[in-house]
């Protein structure tokens, strides 16, 4: 029986991908999983440049409004959901169609990775603080103690490891070196995959960047900061660029007139941002990068990939009994 092909739309932020995965949705009976680690938070919708509900034109979306911002949201709990909606997807003869900009949520969904226990920022803050108190050399010899063969691996001086493999092994109450099971990723499940990676002009992209910063501002970005502080953000939660920016004005009462500056601090993180994540996919594998002049419409993009990759053909077999 023949697969269904997944389909990936990725690049940075500001590129369009979200906009582009409903035009091909509405064009390829298809639905959208979202690979975007800050979607997943409910309340979080202005700084994140959340699509509406009316601009999602009824096109299903996975992966938005999971959990709190209170909550931690791990790579992990990705994979099993995005591959969960997927052979969803695909079960009701539809197409997924994934989206986003988060690489590490991409690269775990096609190449798997290995099931170690997520980050737990309890018991790291635990292990940092013994660090500053008692030094390095303290933890290495516990780590020494309940796993030498991974403690000769590290060394004795990579803190970041040695608490990691330390935090593994409060977790689990298992031996970091011990092999642990791969959670096999699409390919190894036999699934066939598209990449299509987003290349637009730098200069235009910037620009748009900026200009959707002063939206989120007119919108009310510092409001929906200020509400969502009272109940606090988790620490993954505050990774989101322009969150913490807002938090850290909010929280030293930040006259009027110096929210410019913060405004503009917010421009430069996402700039900086965006160039990181196009450094991330341009080193991944298997990417088909299409370059989308600015002037294009997404409508007229949408139609250029049907017709590139040979999309109708590919995608318009659901009722051919080859899903």
């Amino acid at each position: 029986m023949k697969k269904t092909t997944i389909l990936f739309i990725v690049g940075p932020t500001a590129s369009g991908k979200s906009e582009l995965a409903i035009t091909l949705a509405n064009r390829l009976h298809g639905e959208v999983v979202s690979a975007d680690s800050m979607l997943v938070y409910k309340g979080m919708d202005i700084g994140t440049a959340k699509l509406s509900k009316k601009e999602r034109q009824g096109i299903p979306h996975h992966g938005v409004d999971l959990i709190s911002p209170k909550r931690n949201f791990s790579v992990f709990a990705y994979y099993h959901f995005a591959l969960k909606k997927i052979r969803e997807v695909i079960r009701r003869g539809k197409t997924p169609i994934v989206a986003g900009g988060t690489g590490f949520y991409i690269r775990a969904l096609l190449e798997g990775f290995l099931r170690q226990p997520g980050a737990d920022p309890r018991i790291r803050r635990k292990l940092e603080r013994e660090v500053q108190e008692r030094g390095l050399p303290v933890l290495y010899a516990r780590l020494l103690k309940v796993d030498p063969v991974r403690a000769k691996a590290i060394g004795s001086k990579n803190q970041r490891r040695i608490i990691r493999a330390l935090e593994i092994y409060e977790l689990s109450g298992k031996k970091p070196s011990k092999p642990v099971r791969k959670a096999p990723g699409l390919k190894e499940l036999g699934y066939p995959t598209l990449m299509i990676g987003l290349h637009r002009d730098r200069k235009a992209l910037y620009d748009k960047i900026n200009m959707r910063v002063d939206k989120m501002f007119r919108e009310g970005l510092v409001r929906e900061v200020e509400r969502l502080a009272k109940k606090k953000f988790s620490e993954t939660a505050l990774q989101g660029v322009g969150y913490k920016e807002v938090l850290a004005g909010l929280q030293a009462d930040v006259p009027h007139e110096g929210w410019h500056e913060i405004k503009e601090k917010i421009k430069q993180s996402t700039r900086h941002f965006a160039k990181r994540q196009w450094t991330w996919f341009k080193r991944e594998k298997g990417i088909r990068w299409i370059w989308w002049p600015e002037g294009i419409s997404v409508k007229k993009m949408g139609e250029f990939l049907i017709r590139y990759f040979n999309l109708t053909n590919v995608y318009e077999e659901k009722n051919d009994g080859s899903r």
